[in-house]
């Protein structure tokens, strides 16, 4: 029966199933094989991801793994997924992991015998306007730094690459060579025969209910067949995954949850594509297709998704859902104005299959916050193919190793905490983000779902005065105040940093300062009142936390940490916490609002207000007091700011806050007090070459690669995570550097802004990436910090860096394929330009006096 869409041309034929090969369990019928009563590891999930994981684990050398599916392998997601494997990925870490994936998928067939499907057929990402050009100029420049194969081309070579494609509308397009498309039912078979032929059971038709937990850690693994004990348990689920984490013996949070995702199946054209046609994504148009049995599958994102399975509906396959036309015209219309060519193209069918999605757009991956051993990799926002090979590698090497082989911080589970858990929450989130995928990605995205969730009693104060706001870990912090005002010092609202206290419930011990000593590379043996800045390390030396640590007294300890560290910094610190009732962890964020006053008049403005003298004679730096301010007590001062200026950081009980706000902001009025917001203190940090955890340092940078030598203890007789890798670095020489770039002939109105992530080369060859940048106001241009290497040695092995090879080369960071030079320093620029600046000041005042 053929039916005429309205206002389309697209005829449709009966309808059929998307074909795949049939998903068998690789031992036959699995629900014969008796449940082992015991392995080293327990994977829940027989999709493309939870294979991926059995397989890696398999090639690092492990045994007793065992894979359980609820249904048939390979029935849920993977069996509707589109089957594209690109590289074009917002983030670097996502780039490795397709392009990883890319390589597997490519060999699997030739290690198997399985045939995967794999077609090299290149991608095309299209740009319709010139913002979507310039995004892809800077994503070609990332991938080139990772010697991924690309090229910005113009309108006409893409017409030649693809013969459907109009072009009327197009400014340019990024083309990916390497980009493939597999068929996914058969990947995550011929992973499955790869990881069965190393010893992995493979059991279908087995639920997993709970995970049963003992002290904390993974014991093991309820099912509807009985129980397996276990060390490991990985949470592969997809769709499922969240419901699992909820019905485990302890809860986990597993933050995602389904939306909808259509796509559209075409029958052979009349013309048949040729099955290495490129694959075509246009972003502006929120649809992508690529060459499907010669005719198309095409689909997208559209601006108002449907999420599904808010109630927990538990299905045991994902089956083709209800067809919805109404719903996906916006995308067809979108399809036939891109490819007009498609309009007497008879469609074999419209799929709607279930997608799961995060709250950030970025996978989930990890081990658990709140159960050792239990480990997640679920969430993968419609990348899952391309993602799962290389996923399953990191999170394998994370399992055996401690630690992956490349920094996964961005897709860390443990950048959420519970209060991401709510299903309200996540229903709200992914309407927002889905959306999202297509969309220009800037720097700090201001995400307008689950807003409010977390705010100090200063809220609508500074909402009444200008502020504008932005979210991080659930915490509402202003970013700017509209209008500016002017003045010598200024306030921050910094409520949302993460605080923690290392207490003894004892008079005598010392175990607090002992497990801090451990963990710290500087040095907490301290006197009461003193602030002591210090990294804690990996084994690898290695950042995993950059803190301001405070000796409260002789057995107590305050710690202040970056706000997305809230989760990561705890469980860090409950990990390597011996089982000691005397030793207290409390994470006191709640209890505080922090204020930040800063500027060379801050002394002036908290004397008045608690009648002690704020001089670096009575109150030095890096100390800290409790205080009076106005009418209330109790308020930490201490004598530090993360920007590099003279300031204090006001640490309130928060039910005085709105108090002593108020009272701050009276008094300051004669010193030309105003608010400032994280944009302003941001600037000033970058401007004095103050690093920031999880931009500039993360688990692969050292102190020694960051200029932060003088902040470890290697005087001293005491033993610390990390201390040995330090010294080996010391001695053999760090091959890597911090650098601190001002760029010259850049003009801030008409010149791309760099973000982050930029090239950077040194007497033309590449030589590092940019990690953070921002405008300096004091400088009056872009600053950018990053990290430079010199070339390896003729034999392949990292070439220790010298301060010459910094300052003798000629620099330049690549900004969207434009170069612009720079002078790079080891040591802040600021001071230098500050006083230039007075100098020509002080000469323009006494000509007009002359004058």
């Amino acid at each position: 029966i053929m039916l005429l869409l309205p206002q389309t041309g697209f005829r449709v034929a009966s309808r059929g199933l998307w074909t795949s090969p049939q998903c068998l369990a690789v031992s036959g019928d699995s629900q014969l094989l008796p449940l082992p009563s015991q392995a080293r590891v327990v994977i829940c999930g027989g999709g493309v991801v939870g294979t991926s994981v059995a397989y890696h684990l398999a090639k690092l050398g492990w045994t007793d793994i065992v894979l359980l599916e609820q249904g048939r392998l390979g029935a849920g997601t993977t069996r509707l997924c589109a089957g594209i494997v690109s590289v074009a990925k917002p983030i670097s870490i996502e780039c490795q992991m397709a392009n990883y994936s890319n390589s597997l998928y490519q060999q699997l067939e030739e290690e198997t015998g399985v045939k995967t499907g794999y077609v090299k057929t290149g991608s095309l990402c299209l740009a319709q306007n010139q913002d979507r050009f310039i995004s892809l100029k800077r994503l070609a420049s990332r991938l080139k730094v990772m010697g991924i194969s690309c090229n910005i081309i113009k309108p006409k070579e893409v017409a030649k690459l693809h013969p459907l494609v109009n072009i009327h509308d197009l400014v340019g397009a990024l083309h990916l060579p390497g980009d493939a498309v597999v068929s996914p039912p058969e990947v995550n078979h011929a992973l499955a025969v790869a990881a069965a032929g190393q010893g992995v059971q493979i059991l279908e038709r087995t639920t997993v209910q709970q995970v049963l937990v003992e002290k904390g850690h993974v014991m093991a693994v309820e099912t509807d067949r009985g129980s397996i004990e276990c060390e490991y348990f990985v949470n592969c689920a997809g769709q499922w995954a969240y419901e699992l984490g909820q019905a485990s013996e302890i809860k986990v949070s597993v933050p995602l949850h389904g939306c909808e995702h259509f796509y559209l199946l075409t029958k052979p054209l009349q013309e048949p594509l040729s099955p290495n046609t490129p694959v075509v994504v246009d972003m502006d148009g929120r649809i992508y297709a690529r060459p499907w049995q010669g005719g198309l599958l095409s689909g997208g994102f559209e601006k108002n998704p449907k999420p599904i399975f808010t109630e927990g509906r538990n299905q045991l396959e994902i089956q083709n859902m209800q067809e919805d036309w109404d719903h996906f015209e916006p995308m067809l219309s979108a399809l036939l104005r891109r490819m007009p060519g498609l309009e007497s193209a008879e469609i074999h069918q419209l799929v709607n299959c279930p997608e799961s999605f995060t709250p950030d757009m970025r996978c989930l991956m990890g081990e658990t916050p709140g159960v050792s051993g239990y480990y997640v990799l679920a969430g993968m926002n419609s990348s899952g193919l391309a993602f799962a090979g290389g996923a399953g590698k990191y999170l394998a090497e994370w399992m055996s190793y401690g630690y992956p082989t490349a920094n996964v911080w961005p897709l860390d589970i443990k950048r959420f905490g519970n209060l991401q858990s709510s299903r309200t929450f996540l229903r709200h989130r992914v309407m927002e983000v889905m959306p999202l995928l297509y969309e220009l990605k800037v720097p700090r995205w201001d995400f307008q779902t689950g807003r409010q969730l977390r705010t100090s009693p200063l809220y609508d104060r500074l909402d009444t005065q200008g502020a504008r706001w932005m979210e991080k870990h659930g915490f509402e912090r202003p970013k700017y105040f509209v209008p500016p005002g002017k003045g010598m010092a200024s306030v921050s609202l910094k409520n949302e940093k993460c605080l923690i206290k290392v207490i003894n419930n004892t008079s005598t011990g010392d175990q607090a300062l002992e497990l801090l000593q451990h963990l710290c590379a500087n040095d907490l043996d301290v006197p009461v009142g003193h602030i002591v800045h210090t990294g804690m390390l990996n084994e690898r030396g290695g950042y995993e936390n950059d803190c301001s640590v405070v000796r409260l007294s002789k057995n107590s300890f305050f710690i202040v940490s970056p706000t997305d560290q809230q989760v990561h910094c705890w469980s860090w610190i409950k990990k390597h916490m011996p089982n000691d009732p005397h030793l207290h962890l409390e994470d006191v964020s709640w209890k505080y609002t922090a204020l930040n006053l800063i500027g060379p008049r801050a002394m002036d403005v908290l004397a008045e207000l608690s009648y002690v003298s704020m001089t670096p004679d009575h109150f030095p730096s890096m100390f800290c007091k409790e205080m009076s301010v106005g009418y209330a007590n109790g308020i930490r001062v201490m004598s530090m700011t993360h920007t590099g200026e003279p300031g204090f950081m006001l640490y309130i009980p928060i039910e005085y806050a709105l108090h002593v706000y108020n009272e701050v902001m009276s008094v300051g009025q004669k010193y030309g007090i105003r608010n400032a917001g994280y944009y302003a203190l941001r600037s000033l940090r970058i401007e004095k070459f103050f690093a920031f955890w999880g931009q500039d340092l993360d688990a692969f940078t050292t102190p020694l690669e960051c200029g932060r030598e003088f902040r470890v203890k290697f005087d001293k007789d005491t033993d610390f995570l990390g201390r040995e890798a330090l010294l080996q670095q010391r001695q053999d020489g760090a091959s890597r550097r911090f650098v601190m770039l001002v760029l010259d002939d850049h003009d801030t109105e008409l010149d791309l802004w760099p973000w982050w992530g930029e090239p950077i080369y040194r007497n033309s060859l590449l030589a590092g990436t940019t990690t953070s940048s921002a405008y300096s106001y004091t400088l009056e241009r872009h600053v950018c910090l990053g990290f430079v290497s010199p070339p390896p040695s003729p034999e392949g092995l990292p070439t220790p860096i010298t301060p010459d090879f910094i300052n003798r080369g000629d620099y330049e960071v690549d900004i969207a394929g434009q170069r612009y030079p720079a002078k790079a320093k080891l040591y802040p620029f600021s001071s230098l330009f500050t006083q230039q600046k007075r100098r020509k000041d002080d000469m323009e005042l006494s000509n007009l006096q002359g004058k």
